[in-house]
């Protein structure tokens, strides 16, 4: 109370002079928030006062509302909201109504005093209006312990310094307002770049399972709310199913099939019944609003209509952990945002129902070649039937005759045979030796070097991406395929043939390129090339490329073809993307592998440690292993018979040849098997 205990022209010169400290220390503080509470601490600790509090006028000029308030007493007020009523029983609100200055003596006697429990030791108050320009904003309040502690020339002393804080809190309120509108700006700035980013990603995505993600990532990152979902209606229009939503909770809700009713207890529902956009600025209050378990901070919700050529299609939503989080600006832009993904969704669906009825159309010719294609096969069976039927009735005449001409039998004989051998070529064309296996994952590379072996195929250039080391087939099946493609393009005179395998821009698939050198074919033939029985080589079947795309489809994949004359032929299969199966070893025996050095034989001796690459015959392996098509493969059986260690010999192989299997089971080999890709497979080999 320094400041009090002088005396007539001394005390008001004091005063003065601390009055023009402080209005110095205020006159730079730009930041509101600062300036009120630096305020407050500056006037207790020049003037020696135990409290003081500045109050801002409210926008309806009906309140004054504690916005700084000194020390513990002041904190407790603010967390309570405090405000008086301008010309109610305060000296504050006297203040503001009077626009004048008041003093309290002795606040016990005073007829116009706020009794505040939270400043009891209160005994004189002064109260000050904050003028800026004609505007009354707030008021300061000055509180001392001592009863008489002001004078009435205190007020025109002190009242300098309330009216250059009044100044000080106009400026601040001023820079405030612009940056507000700078922030504004950028906000706006914002939106519209990310209404232009939708609007460009939308006219060039047509899979919903790509747009949908996209849509809702976008929105959260460029508005920076917490939660983006998107709503579509199913067909009988009763329920709005999520199909995408941003984050963990976004996830688990489209993995739980969330769906809400349209027209039932939440904003999405009754966004789309009404077609009309719907915001919550704060959920608690609102009455028809569905509460989530999996966005428990939701605050404020805005769901807007999906509308495309009046019909809606579902809903977004948009939801922020702040209340009354959505402005004017959200609205506009995001409602824009919605119309053009309404377009894209609806042009995705027009893209579905085309695929939908592209498929059918596809079916029902792809019925319509087998009709023909059976028509065909049955003609040609029967013809190469009848000389058989025919030659058996002259074999019967001849046998019955006393002298029979051996020569015409034999000639006859071998006519059987050549028709029996080709009805057989073109069974095993058309449906293979062995029944087919259940597609597994499958080492790509593999599969194409025993294809090109089977087919003496050597000039092949492989070149496989490492993410695509494995595709989900039957192998038998695959390398009957692979290698129909590579003997046609051997017999078209390719002096080279590349096969090259990619990630599919389709998700879950892998692109196979087999491309050759040769002499290619004619607009004329390649309209025919899938057709079973046409070819332009004269003794052949014709059944390479048809067989070969029977299998790629029976694998759930897609076979094309391009060719030009004289530049060769490009042929691009499409199949499941795959990873090798994983598995318990158990404990493996001591294995012999001969085989090349291979991506086959490198990842079984990466499996198995007691595995290891065979330069010579070693009797004390437990088990040997010998690829089908390992450099020298026939000399490597007569050893192993010669060694007698026929009994632990499996032959493996990518592909099974009934013939050859039999032959070597004859000669003693304990089984022949496919080759195990996965770990998983693996015991296979030693498990008898």
């Amino acid at each position: 109370m320094k400041a009090h205990q002088s005396t007539g022209p001394e005390r008001h010169l004091t005063l003065l002079n601390g009055a023009a400290r402080v209005s110095r220390s205020i006159a730079s503080i730009l930041d509101l928030n600062i300036l009120l509470n630096r305020t407050v601490d500056i006037i207790c600790d020049e003037f020696g006062f135990y409290y003081a509090g500045v109050f801002l006028v409210d926008e309806h000029s009906e309140w004054a509302v504690l916005t700084a308030g000194r020390g513990a007493p002041g904190r407790v007020m603010l967390t309570e909201g405090h405000k008086l009523q301008i010309g109610g029983n305060s000296m504050v609100g006297a203040a503001l109504a009077s626009r004048s200055g008041r003093i309290a003596l002795d606040v016990g006697a005073e007829a116009v005093f706020f009794k505040n429990p939270h400043l009891p030791d209160t005994r004189s108050e002064m109260a000050l209006p904050l003028i800026a320009g004609e505007e009354v904003i707030g008021a300061l309040t000055v509180q001392s312990e001592v009863e008489a502690a002001f004078k009435d020339e205190d007020i025109a002393a002190l009242q300098t310094m309330a009216d250059q804080l009044a100044v000080a809190i106009a400026n601040a309120r001023l820079v405030q307002f612009n940056q507000t509108l700078l922030r504004q700006a950028d906000r706006r700035a914002r939106l519209l770049r990310a209404a232009n980013t939708v609007g460009q990603e939308v006219t060039s995505i047509l899979e919903l399972d790509t747009l949908l993600p996209r849509m809702v990532e976008t929105i959260v990152s460029a508005y920076g709310f917490y939660y983006a979902g998107v709503f579509l209606t199913d067909e009988s229009g009763e329920w709005a199913h999520l199909r995408s939503g941003y984050g963990e909770a976004g996830k688990a809700m489209v993995a739980e099939g969330h769906k809400l009713q349209v027209g039932g207890n939440s904003m999405v529902g009754t966004c789309i019944r009404l077609s009309e956009a719907r915001i919550a600025l704060d959920v608690g209050e609102e009455p028809v609003h569905f509460k989530n378990p999996h966005l428990p901070d939701t605050r404020s919700e805005m769901d807007l209509p999906l509308r495309f050529d009046r019909k809606v299609l579902g809903a977004v939503t948009i939801q922020s952990r702040e209340e009354q989080a959505f402005s004017e600006d959200d609205i506009t832009t995001l409602q824009t945002m919605a119309d053009h993904l309404a377009v894209a969704i609806n042009n995705a669906y027009t893209l579905e129902e085309l695929k939908a009825t592209h498929a059918e159309l596809l079916r029902t010719k792809v019925y319509e070649a087998l009709t023909v294609a059976t028509t065909e096969a049955i003609h040609w069976i029967g013809n190469k039937a009848m000389p058989i039927t025919m030659t058996i009735a002259r074999l019967q005449e001849d046998l019955a005759e006393s002298n029979p001409d051996l020569e015409s039998l034999k000639e006859d004989l071998a006519l059987i045979s050549e028709s029996a051998a080709q009805i057989v070529q073109v069974k095993e064309q058309l449906i293979g030796q062995v029944r087919e296996q259940e597609p597994r994952p499958i080492l790509l590379a593999d599969v194409i070097q025993t294809a090109a072996r089977q087919r003496g195929v050597e000039d092949i250039r492989i070149e496989i991406a490492e993410e695509v080391e494995y595709v989900i087939a039957d192998s038998t099946q695959l390398t009957r395929a692979l290698g129909n493609l590579l003997q046609n393009a051997r017999e078209a005179g390719a002096g080279q043939v590349e096969i090259s395998a990619k990630v599919g821009p389709e998700k879950g698939t892998v692109h196979i390129l087999l491309a050759d050198d040769g002499q290619g074919m004619p607009v004329e033939v390649r309209d025919k090339a899938w057709s079973p029985f046409f070819s332009t080589r004269p003794g052949h079947h014709g059944l390479g490329l048809p067989a070969a795309r029977h299998i790629v489809t029976q694998l759930g994949g897609q076979i094309t073809f391009t060719s030009q004359p004289g530049k060769g032929t490009s042929v691009k299969i499409i199949l499941p993307s795959g990873y090798p199966l994983l598995g318990d070893l158990g404990e493996a025996p001591t294995i012999l592998l001969f085989d090349d050095d291979d991506e086959w034989s490198r990842f079984l001796l990466k499996m198995v440690g007691t595995a290891k690459l065979a330069t010579k015959m070693d009797p004390k392996a437990e088990l040997i292993l010998v690829d089908e098509y390992a450099d020298n493969f026939e000399a490597i059986i007569a050893e192993i018979q010669a060694a007698k260690l026929a009994e632990r010999t499996v032959v493996v192989t990518a592909a099974v040849d009934v013939d050859r299997m039999t032959a070597l089971l004859r000669a003693g080999i304990r089984d022949v098997r496919l080759k195990p890709y996965s770990p998983a497979e693996l015991p296979g080999l030693w498990q008898k």
